[in-house]
């Protein structure tokens, strides 16, 4: 089946192209979503109409994509994760938690998928890979650092009480340990 694409479709073509597929492929997949349509000949006289359309917004896309990688490059990112004594994350920081923080920082969206790394499990600096489009990519710095252990804050009105049960207990101790020591004869 010819069919003649009206988007750019990885491993296939371009937008304008007069692509030969599986008929399937072509009636089930392209056509429905609307990334080609039958070659008739009407459609291709269209052809130079679609290409030179599909070339317009791939030159707008690869502007956008390379400002985007000027300013990812600037970028640091900083996550804080619950770490064991070895460096070792309880968690990780995955790839969506990073889109997420971009989209964050620059305001731009971006999808997780274009983050090519695997979630990160250690602590320290890392560089991640951020392809945009085919011939653009930036590098990520992502830095994990421990999470603090918080210190419980205990309010002033309960501070008194829990000293006074700590005094007791320390008292009571003290009886137990005097007893312990006390010869027969001694004790009552």
């Amino acid at each position: 089946m010819k069919v003649l694409l009206l988007e750019d479709v990885i491993n296939l073509g371009l937008a304008g192209d007069v692509v030969t597929v599986a008929n399937g492929y072509g009636r089930n997949y392209l056509v429905p979503r609307g990334l080609a349509k039958v070659a008739t000949p009407g459609a291709l006289k269209q052809a130079d109409q679609i290409r030179t359309a599909g070339e317009r917004k791939r030159s707008r896309q690869l502007a956008s994509a390379q400002d985007l990688a000027r300013r990812i490059e600037g970028l640091s990112l900083t996550f804080t994760a619950r770490a064991g004594e070895t460096g070792k994350l309880y968690g990780s920081v995955t790839t969506a938690e990073l889109a997420e923080a971009v989209e964050r920082e620059l305001g731009e969206e971006l999808d997780r998928r274009k983050i090519i790394s695997d979630p990160l499990r250690q602590l320290g600096e890392h560089t991640v890979e951020v392809r945009l489009i085919t011939d653009v990519s930036a590098n990520l710095k992502v830095v994990v650092e421990p999470e603090e252990a918080e210190e419980l804050e205990v309010p002033e009105e309960l501070r008194a009480p829990i000293e006074e049960e700590e005094a007791i207990a320390e008292a009571s101790t003290e009886v137990e340990v005097a007893e312990a020591e006390a010869t027969p004869e001694e004790a009552p």
